[in-house]
């Protein structure tokens, strides 16, 4: 949207070599370059006063326009234009339930409820937990590849929180015989790839080593580039999770090395599907049966992980193992769907549905509302490179409190 001229206070006049188009929203002119003789880019073009050319919005994406005349050869290079699927994809192979009779149709809010309905849901929820493992030790290992990065005085408060999160989940990794050659990481959620790149440094001198980063947006600053000039092979996979196939992988068709499935800042429903994706999908060859996963044995602990396995039963089994080992740090519980839930059996077997899980998802977010006393306020002088190229996932919605033994968001879980 564009007004007739500068406001007050707004910069004088467009740069020379400059389009001359007034950015209204923006409060200043836009900075593309026009064509030679042009006053406007092309994007403005029908400010020329005598361009009878007329432009249109883009049906694919009205975020930008087309010349009408030239509108049949921009679609067929437009970058929001539909893609070829690629090999891996297979629709909703990881969604779970298909019968969405399951699923009320209206859901009443939280804060509707009365007191004594919100007191009937707690009750429920802690008779349903009675009986579980709740009693959880904490234990924040670290690893050595970070301690560089650690130590460094220019990394502030919020590159440093998370810096010690990846220690602490490349520690465990190292705890449970995670980080070792012949292994293929697929880190789901990847965003800049940040987790994927520090196992590969605390991998450095090991040989035969891929790593697979799902993620189905497009994302700035990639650390993947640093990696080029190294002997451990980095794929991106832009693709949804829900529709990920990993045996049509070519890299894992080929190899078809055990898979160990890592991810920092994998959003409630996300951890779910990236469950289904490898206990699933992955071990059942994509048959597409839509079926709950087998139980599985899991160590549930804000980093506590279970004694391995004797070094003799290792060699004998988990070289036949097609997912050696999954770590995932659990966030945004809120954020959790009924159908993509990998426990609903476990929900419907003490007596509880969709409803009382909705309900529960909200609540799960009592534990990292902000409603308590914070530890510090980050300085505004405190930069780093997380911090000035790219905001770390959830920083607008997380507390600042460490991961203590109140904050659900500093739970990892293991399953090997």
């Amino acid at each position: 949207m564009a007004g007739p001229g500068p406001e007050p206070g707004a910069e004088p006049g467009a740069e020379p070599g400059r389009c001359a188009h007034f950015v209204l929203r923006k409060k200043r002119f836009c900075r593309m370059i026009p064509a030679p003789g042009r006053r406007f880019c092309g994007e403005h073009a029908h400010e020329e006063e005598q361009n009878d050319r007329k432009r249109i919005p883009c049906p694919l994406d009205p975020k930008h326009t087309v010349y009408e005349d030239q509108l049949q050869k921009h679609l067929k290079k437009c970058n929001s234009r539909e893609k070829p699927k690629p090999v891996y994809f297979v629709q909703d192979i990881n969604a779970g339930l298909k019968d969405v009779a399951e699923i009320p149709e209206k859901q009443v809010p939280l804060s509707s409820l009365s007191i004594e309905e919100l007191q009937n849901l707690i009750i429920k929820l802690k008779k349903a937990s009675n009986g579980l493992e709740l009693h959880l030790k904490e234990q924040i290992l670290s690893h050595q590849a970070l301690q560089e990065a650690l130590n460094d005085p220019k990394n502030g408060e919020s590159a440093f929180k998370h810096l010690k999160q990846q220690a602490s989940i490349l520690g465990n990794m190292e705890k449970l015989h995670l980080l070792g050659p012949g292994r293929c990481f697929v880190e789901f959620g990847a965003g800049r790839g940040k987790l994927s790149h520090w196992v590969d440094i605390a991998l450095e001198n090991v040989q035969s080593v891929q790593f697979l980063l799902v993620e189905r947006a497009t994302t700035r600053f990639k650390v993947d580039g640093k990696h080029k000039r190294r002997d451990s092979i980095f794929e991106r996979l832009q693709v949804d999770i829900q529709h990920l196939c990993l045996n049509k992988v070519p890299i894992l068709e080929k190899e078809r090395l055990p898979v160990v499935g890592i991810g920092k800042h994998l959003c409630g429903a996300a951890t779910d599907l990236a469950l289904r994706c490898l206990v699933e999908s992955y071990t059942t060859c994509c048959d597409g049966e839509d079926e709950e996963p087998a139980p599985k044995r899991c160590r549930s602990a804000q980093t506590e992980v279970a004694p391995h396995k004797s070094a003799g039963n290792e060699s004998t089994t988990e070289d036949h193992k097609p997912v050696a080992g999954i770590v995932i740090a659990l966030c945004c519980h809120h954020k959790c769907d009924w159908t993509h839930y990998v426990g609903r059996e476990f929900f419907k077997s003490v007596g509880l549905g969709p409803v009382e899980f909705h309900y529960f998802q909200r609540m799960s977010s009592w534990a990292t509302c902000g409603m308590r006393e914070t530890t510090s306020k980050a300085s505004p002088n405190e930069d780093s490179e997380d911090q000035t190229n790219y905001t770390e996932e959830h920083e607008q919605t997380l507390s600042r409190t460490e991961s203590g033994s109140d904050t659900l968001q500093g739970y990892v879980y293991f399953f090997s």
